[in-house]
Parts: C-alpha cells; sequence; structure tokens
C-alpha cells in the first residue's frame, strides 16, 4: 500500500500531465487506473496545480522516448531469458537419459 504522500504526488503528476494535453484515456492505461477517477482528480484537483507545473510538450515527448527505450529493453531481456529457461531445460532433459551421446540404442 502506497502511503498518503507517495500517492498524493502521484495523483497530482497525473492531474498535471491530464491538464498539459495527454488524453484521459492514455493515463488510464498508463497508469491502469479508471477514466472517470482520473477525471474526478482533474476536477478536483486541477486548481491547485500552477502553470508553471505543467509539464510541457516536449517533456512529455522525452520522457515518452525514455518508456520506449526502457520498454525495448525489458522485451529483450525477456525474451534472453526465456531462451536460456529453454536451453536449462534441454539440459536437465539430457540429464535424465543415461547415455545423451548415444541416442539410438544398437542391436
Amino acid at each position: 500500500m502506497q502511503s498518503g504522500k507517495v500517492f498524493e504526488e502521484k495523483r497530482m503528476q497525473i492531474v498535471r500531465e491530464a491538464l498539459s494535453g495527454v488524453k484521459i484515456a492514455v493515463l488510464a492505461r498508463k497508469y491502469e487506473l479508471h477514466p472517470e477517477t482520473i477525471r474526478n482528480w482533474v476536477r478536483e484537483y486541477g486548481d491547485q496545480v500552477g502553470h508553471d507545473q505543467i509539464p510541457s510538450t516536449d517533456e512529455q515527448i522525452q520522457e515518452l522516448k525514455r518508456l520506449q527505450e526502457v520498454k525495448e529493453k525489458y522485451n529483450k531481456a525477456v525474451r534472453i531469458l526465456g531462451e536460456k529457461e529453454l536451453e536449462i531445460e534441454i539440459l536437465r532433459e539430457l540429464l535424465k537419459k543415461k547415455n545423451p551421446a548415444q541416442t539410438i540404442s544398437t542391436k
């Protein structure tokens, strides 16, 4: 469970992003919230956000690029991990065999 201060900071960040022009649906998917929750926060806390606190479009673009890079690195790591798990499973199956070098028995 998030502490009250951390939750409040995250809520204000979401409100700032919404006021800067990011679509509510995009924010809802990004933060896994219901769109109506974000709309309520904007109505309730929108006047508390100063114009100097709203991120610029350039800042948003930079953040999106950074997030895309992180996502690509994550996907690459997941792919590599999957390959390694497959290799481990193959090696375990080979260890179960009595003589892995000789797969065909001779008569």
